[in-house]
């Protein structure tokens, strides 16, 4: 690295080896010595034991590919930008590092050094700044630097200046200790301490982002702004309260800003313009007309493919009966068919009602094999031709289908499969979405006035709300799948609505009355053109004329719905009446493959909207990431789950729904210091709901445990930590403890309305006998460092596994299945032949089945471990440390083994005895099989819930200002 070794004069040289590393001096512009050596304190330590001279002595032999050498360049950032190849490809093409290529060839090409130091942000705000040649913007920069006349210039887009110097005067004030406020921001000794700019707040980021809190904390960022601007930011995480990227980002002008590279991020474009949107380019109706006109065009483009292709629907015995009324638009009714047939693959009668066509419909048997075609005379309209088609349906099911729009993947097949899930369900409507990329409907509704509207209409197709299964009142006519007998018991639609508006509305009624249920199902996608005829006179006198028809002839129900009020549209959202509407609060989304609790949640929620009739929001605390596959395929699809909101979004959150939720159900103590303030905030949003929570694991005991395995004195005695733990539980009403020792401690706590909820698991009498199984198995999540699970997995693997090497098979594997954290480092773990790492599996049955042993060598816990059980009713015997046995209170030697907590001796011969004794096996497994069997029922699990969920008691509560926590 030339530039690094700059000096000529030699004894400027011998000075700097012989004094100037322990002086903490630089030997050049381009490596910041005391930087170095704060940023990184174990380089310190090491030249401190004499490893080596000074910190440039460490980045030159040792430091160079994994730490950067100035608080202007970022090691990281830069190959992960620019350099992005492995080290072997670097060094072959003459480059040590980053840092070497950047001083070589990226300054000369105006790179950004680091998100702080961008050469074209620099020279547009300093123009007349002098470049040297063939240096670049940052070399020369570094070779002036410090220049107090560039104190309030913007090196970059991320760092404001001025803002900086107005908000931290002290910085001002002791510039001698500084080289202008940049230089202060990233290398003060206290980084949490400041923000960088009006749009950022430490504070805020590291509340709302407790894994990123953690990882500055264990030093894998300095700050939490350095974790957004390289990730956050792209994730569109919140930087500060008023500043919501997320909803910022679905505005399609700065979508296409961004699209275009004029601006690097969201974030950076919020900067820019204050989070001022500058509305321009086409109205919502001028986008429309033009997504309109491209779908009719691309329809044209495609018919001839589909012509010479030619589409069939020859069948015997059909599956499914498909009513198509079509006048005209006959590239439109092609697209609509091809989508039709290419999207399910089984026997569809499709029934074409050509209602007076004049185009190439009138020869549509020319091009479409298989369908029965009814003419009419004239265009008799939808109404007619929909009831004409009915005498001719063979199918169980009936479809109607538009014309005039488009099936996403695997819609048939969905529809289908929802009136097996839901034996009561009479028919199936579908997610509509327009061609401008807007929702057109998601279920519709009836209002009391006996006018109707499409559920979220101009929403985004993908937002959590139009995401789940709901009973509703109707859906449109476009996509509605009925069963067959229920249309001829009720004679299709009634005539009396003829020709047009409020028929699937009346049809969908008398099918609820009849004690069916319409079903709004997301997972049934149409792309739908939807014609615009509603605006003229005609079309608006017949809809005013069958809306009093309509109300005239469904009074009854009509009686029932709610006045019609923007406000009023989550309650109207769904047509059935609940027990409950539950607000489920957790860390993360509660994936069943993140162990940790998260499956017992899981259960909880599952119970709730299966068995109990509950509507259940589930609402992580922190925000995932992204939405992935398992966002609704993990949790019953009736479950509200909002996957695109976290902590910081709460707050308008529950005010967007006041009055909502009769209960408020809160995972886990720790998050009630968080919940607090914003609870406190949303007093008056939620009056009259019931505070419930749920312990999970009472957690002082295990912190004891874990200062105690680890030899430290414990700061508080076990009585100090848990009104620490409590301390925010005033505005509890009910609390549920996972068992009778942790709900002891509840009482004692003078807590006096506690339940008890475990898992809940099934009994699996029939599985393999002894002698088909072998190895041993550990499932369980590892979400960080300090789990308890990691900590028992290595001393396991360092302390146990080594005793069986003379006493088990050489060939026995010790299988270790479950999520685990890509950041968590297991490398300990794989040091043992026998360890073999599995990672999550998507289906535990398999390996409980084959394997003979389960171990739970946890050393520090609270609550009841969820794998206890699970083994358990996957009839595995189990050996745990006597702590776990204590905690489900069990008997040891009966149901499992349980040798002392820590004792490595203990736990191999107890893992011989079970491993070689099939009488000891064989009872085991029985004992504990017997134990689920009576504590751990679905019955008894459910009643539990539903007791939970039930009336509170006057005493249950407290009462704050504006929220009431009684009944």
């Amino acid at each position: 690295m030339d530039f690094l070794n700059t000096t000529s004069d030699d004894d400027i040289k011998e000075f700097y080896e012989q004094y100037g590393g322990a002086l903490q001096h630089s030997p050049n512009p381009f490596f910041d010595e005391k930087w170095y050596t704060e940023r990184y304190p174990d380089v310190r330590e090491r030249i401190c034991s004499g490893e080596f001279k000074s910190g440039f002595d460490h980045y030159c032999k040792v430091g160079f590919w994994d730490k950067s050498p100035h608080w202007l360049f970022d090691e990281d950032y830069y190959r992960r930008k620019f350099l992005d190849f492995p080290r072997e490809e670097i060094e072959k093409n003459g480059f040590r590092n980053g840092y070497d290529h950047y001083l070589k060839q990226g300054s000369r090409l105006n790179c950004p050094s680091s998100p702080f130091f961008d050469p074209i942000v620099f020279l547009a705000e300093v123009p007349d700044f002098v470049v040297e040649p063939d240096e670049g913007a940052y070399i020369s920069f570094l070779k002036g630097f410090p220049d107090n006349t560039l104190n309030d210039k913007k090196l970059s887009w991320y760092f404001d200046p001025v803002w900086y110097q107005e908000n931290y005067p002290d910085v001002e004030r002791s510039a001698v200790n500084w080289q202008g406020p940049l230089h202060h921001y990233l290398t003060n000794a206290t980084p949490e301490a400041f923000n960088p700019n009006a749009f950022f707040s430490e504070q805020f980021y590291a509340q709302a982002y407790e894994d990123v809190a953690g990882a500055v904390k264990h030093g894998a960022f300095r700050n939490c702004y350095e974790h957004f601007v390289k990730n956050g930011q792209y994730e569109l995480r919140q930087p500060a309260r008023d500043v919501n990227l997320r909803v910022y980002a679905e505005n399609p002008k700065i979508k296409s800003e961004i699209a275009s590279q004029r601006y690097p991020s969201f974030f950076v474009h919020y900067m820019v313009h204050g989070g001022v949107v500058e509305e321009g380019g086409y109205s919502s109706e001028e986008r429309e007309f033009i997504s309109k006109a491209v779908y009719q065009e691309m329809c044209r483009i495609r018919l001839p493919l589909l012509l010479r292709g030619g589409l069939d629907f020859s069948c015997d015995q059909p599956e499914l009966s498909v009513i198509m009324v079509a006048h005209n638009n006959f590239a439109m009714t092609m697209t609509a068919l091809y989508s039709l047939r290419e999207n399910y693959s089984g026997q569809i009668q499709v029934v074409l009602v050509d209602s007076g066509s004049s185009d190439e419909i009138r020869h549509i048997e020319r091009y479409v094999r298989g369908i029965n075609v009814i003419r009419t005379l004239g265009n008799v309209g939808f109404l007619q031709g929909c009831n004409a088609a009915l005498k001719h349906v063979e199918a169980d099911f009936t479809l109607y289908l538009n014309n005039d729009l488009e099936l996403m993947p695997r819609a048939i097949e969905t529809a289908l499969a929802r009136f097996v899930k839901e034996p009561q369900a009479g028919g199936v409507g579908a997610k509509l979405v327009r061609t401008n990329g807007l929702l057109q409907e998601a279920g519709s509704i009836i209002w009391k006035n006996g006018s109707v509207c499409g559920y979220l209409r101009d929403e985004l197709p993908d937002s959590p709300e139009a995401n789940y299964v709901r009973s509703v009142d109707f859906c449109s006519g476009a996509f509605l799948v009925v069963r067959t007998d229920l249309l001829r018991r009720l004679n299709g639609f009634l005539e009396d609505y003829a020709p047009a508006y409020f028929e699937e509305t009346d049809l969908c009624v008398r099918i609820r009355e009849l004690g069916w249920d319409v079903v709004y199902d997301p997972g049934v996608v149409i792309l739908h053109y939807e014609y615009g005829t509603s605006g003229n006179t005609e079309s608006v006198h017949m809809m005013q004329r069958n809306q009093g028809l309509f109300i005239e002839k469904n009074a009854n129900y009509i009686a029932t719905r709610y006045p019609r009020n923007a406000q009023k549209d989550l309650l109207a959202r769904s047509a059935r009446a609940f027990e409950k509407k539950v607000l489920f609060l957790e860390d993360f989304l509660p994936f069943r493959h993140l162990g940790s609790g998260f499956t017992r949640s899981n259960d909880i929620m599952t119970v709730m909207v299966r068995d109990l009739n509950c509507h259940v929001t589930v609402y992580p605390i922190f925000r995932p990431l992204s939405i992935t596959e398992d966002i609704y395929t993990g949790f019953p699809d009736r479950a509200e789950v909002m996957w695109n909101k976290g902590l910081e979004d709460l707050v308008g959150f529950l005010n967007s729904r006041p009055g909502y939720y009769d209960v408020i159900w809160i995972a886990r103590t720790h998050n009630l210091d968080r919940l607090a303030p914003v609870f406190a905030e949303c007093a008056g949003a939620l009056a009259g709901s019931r505070i419930v929570l749920d312990t999970e694991a009472v957690a002082a005991p295990r912190d004891l445990q874990k200062w105690v395995l680890k030899g430290e004195t414990p700061q508080h005695n076990l009585d100090e930590l848990l009104q620490k733990e409590f301390r925010s539980a005033w505005f509890v009403n009910r609390f549920v403890a996972v068992n009778q020792k942790d709900a002891t401690i509840l009482r004692r706590l003078g807590h006096r309305d506690v339940h008890v909820l475990g898992h809940l698991q099934q009994a699996h009498r029939f599985t393999p006998s002894f002698k088909e199984r072998r190895d041993i198995l550990f499932i369980g999540a590892i979400h960080d460092a300090d789990s308890p699970n990691l900590d028992s997995l290595i001393w396991f693997v360092s302390e146990v596994l080594p005793k069986l090497d003379d006493r088990l098979p050489p060939d026995v594997k010790f299988r270790i299945c479950g999520y685990l954290n890509p950041e968590v480092d297991v490398s300990r773990l794989v040091l043992n032949p026998r360890v073999e790492i599995v990672g999550r599996v998507n289906e535990v049955t398999p390996y409980y089945d084959t394997h003979r042993i389960f171990v739970a060598p946890t050393r520090f816990a609270g609550g009841i471990p969820y794998k206890i059980h699970e083994a358990a009713a996957h009839g595995l015997p189990i050996v745990a440390s006597d702590i776990l046995c204590e905690q489900v209170g069990w008997q040891a030697g009966e149901d499992m083994l349980a040798p002392a907590t820590g004792n490595a001796a203990s736990f191999a011969d107890a893992i011989v005895s079970l491993y070689d004794e099939r009488e000891l096996w064989q009872k085991l497994r029985y004992n504990a099989l017997r134990r689920i069997a009576r504590e751990n029922n679905a019955e008894a699990y459910t009643a539990e819930i539903r007791n939970i969920l039930s009336q509170f008691s006057q005493q249950s509560g407290n009462e704050v200002e504006g929220f009431s926590l009684t009944s």
